[in-house]
This record gives C-alpha cells, structure tokens and sequence, in this order.
C-alpha cells in the first residue's frame, strides 16, 4: 500500500508487516538528537485508539491529525522505540503547517447561489423556513447576471490564473426560475463551473438535455427504495409524492456521470438504508451522498435517529454498496464517508469540506441568496445573524470580516467542549455550525452527530488496515498524488 496526498500530507497504512508507518517527505535523519518521548514535553502526542479491528490500533496525534495503524501486540513497543517517536518529532512542524494550511489558509472558490427563495415541495425536515419556500422572491435574469459579474470580477482578482470558479444553482428549488438559471449558464460557461442541485421533480427531457449537453453537475434528492417510504418526509404542499417523477429522471440520466443522488437519513427511512443503496446502484447512480438530516429547524429534529441507530444503519449501507461492488466491479461512491477517508489517506484531495475545523463555510466557498444577501453557506440562509452584507450594495470585499463570517470561520476546535480533548478533531471538525446553532443558538458546541462521526472513521480505519479503502473511493482520487514517506519498523 502507499500513501497517497496532494500536498506531502498525512500518513497512510494497511500491512501485515508489524508496523508500517507511511508519512510526508523528508530524509532518514542521519543521527538522533537528544531523546524525545512520545506525550511528554515537546515529543509527539500520540493517542492509542481502539477501532474494532482484530489485528491493530491506531495511534493518532490529535493537534497534526499524524496517524498509523499498529498491531495490537506491538503498541507498547512502538510507542517507546526511540527511532519512531524522533522521526515523528523531526516532522512535527512540517505535519502541523500543513494542517494550517489546510484549515485556515484556504480561499474562497466556490459560491452557493439560491436564484429563488421559492420550492414546490415541502420537505418535512427542510432547513429553510416554509414561509420563504412558499412565497419568497425570484432573482430576476438581470440581477442575476448583474451578481455573476460582480462575484467573476471577485474571483479573478483572488483565484490563480486559469482556475475558473465554481457557481453551485441550489435552492430551495432553483428549476422554479428556470428561464433565468439557463440563461445564466449559456452566457457565463466558459467562465464558471456550474452545478444545479434540484429536487428533480422539474427536470423535463428539455432541462436534462440542457444540463447534459452542458456538462453541468446535477445533483438530485430520494429518500427511499419505494415511493411510501420517499413520501413519508418528500412531497408537495398538498402531500402528493415524488418519488416515481425523480425515478424517471433518473433512469433517464443513466450513464450520464456528472450526476448524483442525495439521501437524507432519518428515522423514517434508517432501516431502508441498504435498498436505497441497491436502487441506486442498480439505477448506475455513480456517487450518492448519505447524508444525516440537519436538525437545524423543528422538522429535521423530530426525524433525527439516533447516533448509535445511525451508525448500525450507515455502516450496513456501507457493507452493502462494497458487495455490490464485488458482484458487479461497478462501484457507487457514498461520497460523505469517502471523504472520510480522503481525510485519513490524503487530506487535501478530499472534495468536502464540512468534515473540518473551521468548516468551509466563509473559507472555501460562501451563499448567496435571492436578494444578494451573502452568507457563510446555504445553510446559514434563513438566520438573519449570519447575513454578512449585500451583493449589490458592495458588500463581498467585506463580508469576510464581518461578525456573521467571522464567528463561523473562527469556530474551531479548540474552543469547544469536548472537541479540544477529542483525538479525532482534526478528522471531523464538530460539524455543521449551522445545525448547531439552529439547536443551541450557540456555536461553540459539539455537532450534532459526535458518535456517529467517531463510529464512520473506526469503520475507515478498519478498511484502511485491510486494504479496502480504495473500493470506497472515486476510480480518480489517486491522481495528483504521489508517494511521500514511507517507514517500516519490522
């Protein structure tokens, strides 16, 4: 096996061998300093963890998010072999700039665009109020393309050259302002990456020939293998279902690879998680997302599951989509928990950024609204605390300083109980602040799912030792990546 990372990232492991420690570049240093002891002074934190796995623990610094894999029978060993602890010492700095640099040195190249308020369905868990889903505003064409100027002269004064940024149409519904979003694509396309993220329900052949011709990203919702199961929490104002309508949809996207499926887990539909699974696979969906509802407003929390139901549920969802793989060498990439992994095996090519300390919210990408109103991300739409100033009037140079943007891209780690005494960190970043805030009114506390997140990456580090994380990951992910470290401690 071999670590694989954009940017001489983090460690990587799964061998036989007793101890196999793979880690950032950097030569074997040719004599060892003074001794350095792993948790005392300024030696390496290194925390044992138990991730359910016959063979081997892991041991994890919780400040660099350094980690390896160690058999059981060798842990004591490990910890005090002199060679090991000094090696890890030797790069500590180097471990922590890049976990710097992938918190907090990150700019803005992505923008959550709602071009509409409005959505023809009412979704029981939405996190957006009913009364703006019901009779909120359209952004007309001009303003719309009047925004698009204004966040393309943006992002050419901060993005590299050649590097286009990313428009994500989200909604509410944003097919509800159809006309105006495709006009949007056919005028700015060689200047933005766009997405749609849609219900589905007003895709017609015209609108997926549209988007397919234009290579757009398009994102879709179901919550169930059968339409009962669906209409328990999707459906219209009137309580009709949807759940054929989107089937069609997707059977007619067949084949087309820029597209995926998101499934929002609650506790009607936790146990259907491993048909949905088969559904989409058989429906050559290639990446899903799986995807805890947000107990941002009173609908999602009265659906919320359980941690420890979410995690039997999540992870049988998971051993399914890899017997499917084995059966048909086709996978279905449950891309949440892929990026779990990523942020194991290589950090900086993971594709969220949710699963982070600060989350990406007002770093990586940021919202804006039908009014122009920006906020940190979509799901901060709604919260009026959280707008950060106005599209139009001026206000994207400095939204990025203001208290709205600031008390979520400040919101780490460390400064919230239990998470600054927590191993796993740097792994899942206490998410979604949003959520937490919609359940606390108060930021500085731990995410919603604390459990389940710790459960998903026991579950990857037991893949990692066995040497099956791969079969999770995009065909793609190893690409730009290369081979930095390798040690092994026979």
């Amino acid at each position: 096996m071999e670590l694989r990372d954009t940017d001489d990232a983090a460690p990587f492991l799964a061998s036989d061998a007793p101890i196999v420690v793979k880690q950032q570049g950097g030569a074997w240093p040719s004599g060892l300093p003074e001794k350095v002891c792993a948790n005392i002074s300024t030696g390496p934190s290194l925390i044992p963890i138990d991730i359910g796995h016959d063979g081997y623990m892991a041991v994890i610094d919780p400040d660099t998010a350094f980690w390896s894999l160690i058999r059981k029978d060798r842990l004591s060993d490990t910890l005090t072999d002199p060679a090991f602890i000094q090696h890890i010492h030797d790069k500590d700095s180097i471990f922590a700039a890049e976990m710097s640099a992938l918190r907090f040195g990150i700019a803005p190249s992505a923008v959550y665009f709602n071009p509409t308020e409005r959505c023809n369905l009412n979704c029981t868990y939405c996190y957006l109020p009913e009364k703006m889903r019901r009779k909120g505003r359209h952004m007309t064409q001009r303003r719309l393309f009047e925004a698009l100027e204004i966040l393309l002269d943006f992002f050419r004064r901060y993005l590299p050259t050649g590097l286009r940024p990313q428009v994500i149409f989200h909604g509410s519904e944003p097919m509800l302002n159809r006309t105006a979003v495709f006009a949007a694509i056919e005028r700015f396309a060689d200047e933005i990456v766009f997405g749609v993220q849609t219900n589905g329900t007003l895709l017609d052949p015209e609108a997926i020939e549209f988007f397919t011709s234009h290579q757009i990203s398009l994102g879709l919702s179901l919550d169930g293998p059968l339409a009962e199961i669906t209409g328990r929490t999707r459906h219209t104002y009137a309580g009709g279902g949807i759940h054929e309508r989107v089937i069609d949809v997707l059977k007619t996207l067949r084949g087309y690879r820029n597209h995926s499926v998101i499934c929002t887990v609650t506790t009607e539909n936790l146990e259907y998680l491993g048909e949905v699974v088969e559904l989409f696979h058989d429906l050559e969906v290639p990446t899903c997302m799986l995807n805890p509802v947000r107990s941002t407003l009173a609908g999602g929390r009265e659906v919320r599951p359980s941690d420890a139901d979410l995690a039997e549920a999540y992870l049988r969802a998971l051993d399914r989509s890899y017997e499917l793989f084995q059966q048909s060498g086709r996978k279905l990439v449950v891309a949440n928990f892929a990026n779990i992994i990523l942020a194991i095996v290589a950090p900086t090519a993971r594709r969220l950024m949710c699963d982070i300390s600060p989350c990406g919210g007002g770093r990586s990408f940021f919202a804006v609204d039908a009014h122009g109103d920006l906020f940190p991300c979509s799901e901060f739409i709604g919260m009026p605390d959280f707008r950060g100033g106005n599209l139009f009037a001026g206000g994207l140079e400095n939204c990025f300083d203001t208290d709205a943007f600031r008390s979520v891209t400040g919101r780490t780690v460390e400064v919230i109980d239990p998470c600054r005494r927590c191993a796993i960190r740097n792994f899942c970043g206490a998410p979604c602040p949003a959520e937490v805030y919609g359940l606390h009114h108060d930021l500085l506390q731990r995410g919603a799912f604390c459990q389940f997140y710790w459960e998903q990456l026991r579950y990857a580090f037991r893949l990692i030792a066995d040497g099956l994380e791969s079969a999770y990951l995009w065909d793609d992910w190893e690409k730009a990546t290369s081979t930095v470290f390798e040690m092994m401690i026979p």
